[in-house]
């Protein structure tokens, strides 16, 4: 996840990012060099940062007309950072509709609309048409598939990860976190906020926000040996 972070960065930002982050480790795991299962004592950092710092980006992402059941994950990230982990059932139930959203948003909607747009508009020429009905034709066969595909894209998302999630956050296994690929999760939050366009909240640098967001939840965190 600390190297995704660091990717998504500004690259005149990385370094010093870097620094203060192995800082941290070194003082709160009290070790030399900050590697190895060493760092592995549950995940109260990761709730902390999701509670405070992903969510709320996250949120920025949502259309005014559309509703995402933010408040129920949020409580859950708040107990398991305090030490209170849910059940699996809870997480999995609260998981799914924020992962839905999030991954829906993520897709590349952009890219991929110009892309089937291309091939049916090069298939209708083939097949006779004018210029003006070939574009037609693209623009709806783009349009289709497109809402299609990122339906199917969030759907497979939101069912596979919420199942790892839900294990990993109410086992508290770091190990297990690890398996649900978080790097992924931090380039979907900042291509979610990409696509959401310019004028929206989120669009202000999300890969910093996500950041430095991650450096307080460390910076707050009580050291593993004093709990």
């Amino acid at each position: 996840m600390a190297t995704a972070l660091h990717d998504e960065l500004p690259a005149d930002a990385r370094d010093g990012w870097a620094l203060r982050l192995y800082a941290l480790l070194k003082e709160r795991y009290e070790e030399d060099t900050v590697s190895g299962p060493s760092v592995g004592s549950g995940l109260s950092v990761v709730h902390d940062w999701h509670r405070h710092t992903v969510l709320p980006l996250v949120a920025e992402t949502v259309p005014g007309a559309e509703a995402v059941p933010f408040s129920a994950l949020a409580r859950l990230h708040t107990g398991a950072a305090a030490g209170r982990p849910a059940a699996p059932d809870m997480w999995r139930t609260a998981l799914h509709p924020v992962l839905l959203h999030l991954h829906a948003a993520a897709y590349d909607r952009t890219a991929v609309y110009a892309e089937g747009h291309a091939g049916a508009c090069d298939h209708a020429l083939s097949q006779g048409r004018s210029p003006a009905e070939a574009d037609a034709y693209g623009h709806e066969y783009a349009e289709l598939s497109c809402t299609a595909n990122a339906r199917a894209f969030a759907e497979a998302h939101a069912l596979a990860l919420s199942d790892a999630l839900a294990l990993a956050y109410a086992a508290d296994d770091p190990g297990a976190y690890a398996d649900t690929f978080p790097g992924s999760h931090v380039r979907a939050v900042v291509r979610a906020c990409e696509q959401a366009g310019p004028h929206a909240p989120a669009a202000g640098n999300p890969a910093t926000r996500l950041s430095e967001g991650f450096l307080t939840a460390l910076a707050g965190a009580r050291p593993p040996r004093s709990r």
